[in-house]
């Protein structure tokens, strides 16, 4: 093009960057540099709340309850989302089809809708302890609800999909002429597996669990509505905050440890990835 800028395509690139930028900077970024700035009480810079969080035993209980549910969720659905996503790769065209439905419907269902369809289960009066009663097994209802237990089954239910799909990502990205020559060269099974049919999965690994990880970290819904104040995590404690007490420093201050613990879990899985020379992009 004569008298104009040559289209290159770095210039497409900014081009195709700017508006997500001009929509991201007064919704994302500007909200959550206003929260940041509230936590410090300004240009003060008060570190008062961050102080009061992590000298008070109740916040630190709460962030560590936080952590260790995460933790376990992301380990769930990476123990039942693999042999689920392997299932799909492998199956048959029109069986894989349902399988991978049965993945999707849920991700258009409201998370709200999926919880209360966990209190109808688990309840005092839900099916589970109807069921147990009706046949005998317990004469009493068991208290399935507000429990460490019932949060976890919801989440990994909630964020099962978000494993499943990078990883079955990767699956059907995979060489798997290497599989065919480990068998050829006498490897059995269990050796290709470990050794050759994972590593070629951890892309999709590693994203599924930050994916889980991170969501796992700020969840609201599912852990107020099954767990209770026993078992708060950071989301519901933040809310309680801004809602209850009126406290917004200290609960800007949690918003600010929670996006804290985030961003050191996104440093520390691509300076993993980068040490192994794994690509996490599993489109």
């Amino acid at each position: 093009m004569s008298g104009g800028r040559a289209w290159t395509p770095e210039f497409s690139l900014k081009f195709l960057i700017l508006p997500p930028l001009l929509f991201l900077v007064p919704t994302f970024l500007l909200p959550l540099g206003i929260v940041v700035y509230r936590s410090v009480d300004g240009l003060a810079f008060d570190l008062r709340q961050f102080a009061e969080i992590f000298s008070n035993s109740t916040y630190l209980y709460v962030l560590s309850q936080t952590f260790k549910t995460a933790v376990m969720s992301t380990f769930l659905a990476l123990l039942i989302g693999f042999p689920i996503a392997h299932v799909i790769c492998n199956a048959r065209r029109f069986w894989a089809g349902i399988a991978f439905a049965c993945v999707m419907v849920p991700l258009w269902t409201s998370v709200v809708t999926r919880t209360y369809a966990w209190i109808a289960l688990l309840g005092r009066r839900g099916l589970v302890n109807q069921m147990l009663i009706d046949t005998g097994v317990i004469d009493q209802a068991l208290p399935l609800m507000y429990n460490p237990l019932a949060v976890q089954v919801g989440m990994v239910q909630v964020l099962l999909p978000m494993m499943i799909l990078p990883v079955l990502s990767s699956m059907r990205q995979m060489d798997r002429t290497k599989l065919m020559a480990s068998a050829i060269l006498g490897a059995n099974p269990v050796r290709t597996f470990i050794h050759i049919y994972v590593p070629m999965c951890l892309p999709g690994i590693m994203a599924g669990s930050v994916l889980v990880f991170i969501t796992a970290l700020g969840f609201y819904v599912t852990p107020a509505l099954l767990g209770g104040d026993s078992n708060m995590m950071i989301a519901v404690l933040i809310e309680q905050q801004v809602t209850k007490t009126l406290n917004w420093p200290l609960a800007s201050a949690l918003a600010t440890v929670l996006l804290m613990m985030v961003l050191l879990t996104l440093l520390l899985v691509w300076q993993l990835a980068r040490l192994r020379g794994v690509r996490l992009g599993v489109a």
